[in-house]
């Protein structure tokens, strides 16, 4: 634009015109922003810093706000110029997620993700999104999870005979980095049916891209934190080195399982036989695919849905098992109780069915209670598309930055901070909100491979629970760390116990 006003041989008046028009912008703007701080004077907040906002509060600080204090939600800014409100209550959470027609949008770190993952699923809007959702949802299909039970079973065994090799009586084991690398070996062979062996031969390959996805986890959250979203500055910072290279690291591993499934691909015969198949994997389905015109997905697309697949079918899913372990370690009588309820399901059987997963009742109620206390997403983000008046008759204009946790059960005013599976049982649900709990989010953009996530949630407890007694390390506490994805900054540690 002012390329085009300044060049040489442009009248005054088009000069006038340009200067006029940038003028009426900054006026558009300043108007809106009014609007949108008169609108946020409905909702009170904790104090903020003139030009820090609440960037200078530290995480344990902005967790420990008494949010009865503050009704139904309050202001986050970060900086002077960008608000945000964090919702903890389910009644403002349904009526922006249960919003037909144009869903809110992810926001907040969306373009720092889509340098890191590309545009794929998970941050991609509009008709782009709705395409992509309609095309991958085959590859959550019944019949298709029923197939990965066995593919599931199967990694967790190889981590849990590593763990018995270990003395893991006397000294404790740090379970995150060997539940990272079951999932990752086990999103492998269900979504993209490669197998990589990465649990026994330790390959610098799949090493890398754990250590990758860890930093990316942490960087992508810091850049959100300090707003340092302009990457002209950012790259040029050590940060910013590190981000390139935890970048190119990932989008390495993703490259090389693309390449070699192509390589596959181009033999007829191999390319016949998947196309037979009933129901095609993840990884089929996106380089199968064409649309109305008989085009394919592009190499940018591609990338981006399995560069975000492989993140979060693996990480997040990694997270959830390991806070569950950690969880039924603290308390014998409900791991005691998980354990006598899978050996009932199962009998001599050492070996889990699809028809298993749907009787573990009591497991299933462990597990949402320790989701809803160590979610492994810690927040979700959403930018309103148009105007929204809530419940309480309070209003919000469009534009506005929205962040809730996906758990707002966890929050004290709705619910304690005392784990007790009972909380989910069939009596107490049915008296619950139903956007109290959601640690998958809810709406049009819900997780997509949540039952995936749960199924295998469920496998991993079960065959732990069936070799091993969990008992916590008093020495090595872990200290909770919520980047992108929930963790613990010095690991979760635990003493195995081998049940004869």
């Amino acid at each position: 634009f002012w390329a085009t006003v300044l060049s040489p041989g442009l009248s005054t008046l088009s000069v006038v015109l340009g200067i006029i028009f940038v003028l009426l912008k900054v006026v558009q703007f300043y108007q809106e922003r009014k609007k949108l701080i008169k609108a946020l004077e409905a909702f009170p907040g904790p104090p903020k810093h003139w030009l820090y906002g609440h960037n200078h509060l530290v995480r344990r600080e902005l967790g420990s706000i008494r949010v009865e204090e503050y009704p139904h939600a309050f202001p986050r800014w970060f900086g002077p110029l960008l608000p945000s409100l964090i919702i903890h209550h389910p009644e403002y959470a349904k009526s922006i997620l249960g919003r037909t027609g144009k869903s809110p949008q992810l926001v907040l770190g969306s373009c720092v993700l889509d340098i890191s993952l590309g545009q794929g699923l998970l941050i991609l809007n509009g008709t782009k999104w709705f395409q992509h959702r309609k095309l991958l949802t085959p590859a959550f299909h019944y019949d298709v999870l029923k197939s990965y039970v066995d593919l599931m079973s199967d990694s967790v065994k190889v981590m849990l005979d590593k763990w018995e090799k270990k003395n893991t009586e006397k000294k404790s084991v740090e379970l995150f980095q060997d539940v990272s690398l079951m999932t990752l070996d086990s999103i492998m062979k269900c979504a993209f049916s490669y197998n990589t062996n990465c649990q026994t031969q330790r390959s610098a390959n799949s090493d890398y891209y754990i250590r990758a996805v860890y930093d990316l986890s942490y960087l992508v959250s810091n850049r959100v934190q300090t707003f340092s979203f302009k990457d002209i500055f950012y790259d040029l910072t050590r940060k910013g080195h590190e981000f390139q290279n935890a970048c190119k690291l990932a989008h390495t591993h993703t490259d090389k399982v693309i390449k070699e499934r192509k390589m596959l691909l181009s033999s007829e015969k191999e390319l016949g036989k998947i196309q037979k198949k009933r129901h095609l994997d993840f990884l089929d389905i996106l380089l199968c695919t064409k649309d109305a015109n008989g085009v394919g997905l592009s190499d940018e697309d591609l990338r981006a849905e399995v560069d975000t697949f492989m993140f979060e079918g693996h990480d997040t899913t990694a997270s959830g098992i390991s806070w569950l372990l950690y969880c039924l370690s603290l308390y014998p009588e409900y791991q005691q109780r998980c354990r006598e309820e899978i050996q009932g399901i199962l009998g001599d059987r050492d070996t889990i069915e699809w028809e298993d997963l749907g009787k573990m009742t009591y497991t299933t109620m462990c597990i949402k209670e320790s989701l809803r206390l160590f979610p492994p997403v810690p927040a979700v983000s959403r930018c309103l598309s148009k105007s929204i008046t809530f419940s309480d008759g309070r209003s919000l204009p469009k534009l506005v930055l929205l962040m809730s946790e996906p758990t707002l059960t966890k929050r004290p005013l709705l619910l304690p901070q005392v784990y007790d599976p009972l909380r989910f049982s069939p009596e107490n649900s049915a008296q619950r909100h139903s956007h109290a709990f959601l640690p998958f989010s809810a709406g049009s953009r819900n997780c997509i491979g949540q039952q995936f996530a749960m199924n295998e949630m469920k496998v991993a407890l079960a065959l732990t629970l069936l070799r091993f007694k969990l008992c916590p390390d008093p020495s090595k506490p872990p200290r909770l760390l919520p980047q992108l994805i929930l963790r613990s900054s010095n690991g979760i540690h635990l003493h195995l116990r081998k049940i004869h």
